[in-house]
């Protein structure tokens, strides 16, 4: 193993879980340009974060694709969401997979800014927005372990698999069976 690799390595899980009832410091909700709650992973944080989440996201005025905006998780067991928008799948020839790293991107320089020792993230744009999540793997583990390369924070980055075909293709892309921080 590579002395890159052990940097980030024991810093990344791997998980079968709602992302709601992690406990993590800040959750990363792939959202819709409006802020303003929808289906999937959003409706999920946003039914669990409760009334004032939506209050405050009324006050932001939405989010560009690939950008980040950072609201408190109020009832959430994390302290933070930080809401990005992913791309909606296009075929790849609209620029599809530099808003997918632009999303990963903003939104660890947030977890960053915030001081956050741990982040999860959803599966972004690979749900409703139909972004191939066989495409989006390697962009998504380019993002983050680059940044893990370099940063501190976050100490640790989760990724919370809704489904089982989600979690066995993060696992295997991380060289799962075996790794340790694949649970």
């Amino acid at each position: 193993m590579s002395i890159e690799a052990e940097r980030w390595q024991d810093r990344i899980e791997v998980v079968q879980a709602d992302i709601v009832t992690l406990q993590v410091d800040a959750v990363v909700n792939a959202a819709n340009a409006s802020l303003l709650g929808g289906g999937g992973v959003d409706g999920a944080i946003h039914r669990a974060a409760g009334p004032r989440l939506l209050a405050e996201c009324r006050l932001l005025g939405g989010c560009e694709p690939g950008e980040a905006k950072v609201t408190a998780g109020y009832d959430l067991p994390a302290r933070w969401v930080i809401h990005t928008v992913g791309p909606i799948w296009n075929g790849g020839r609209r620029g599809e997979d530099v808003t997918l790293a632009s999303c990963y991107r903003h939104s660890l320089m947030h977890a960053r800014a915030l001081g956050a020792e741990s982040v999860a993230f959803p599966s972004i744009a690979t749900g409703a927005y139909g972004f191939p999540l066989e495409r989006a793997l390697p962009i998504v583990l380019r993002e983050v372990r680059g940044h893990l390369a370099v940063e501190a924070l976050p100490r640790r980055v989760v990724f919370a698999c809704f489904d089982a075909g989600t979690y066995e293709a993060y696992r295997t892309a991380l060289g799962a069976p075996g790794d340790a921080a694949v649970r």
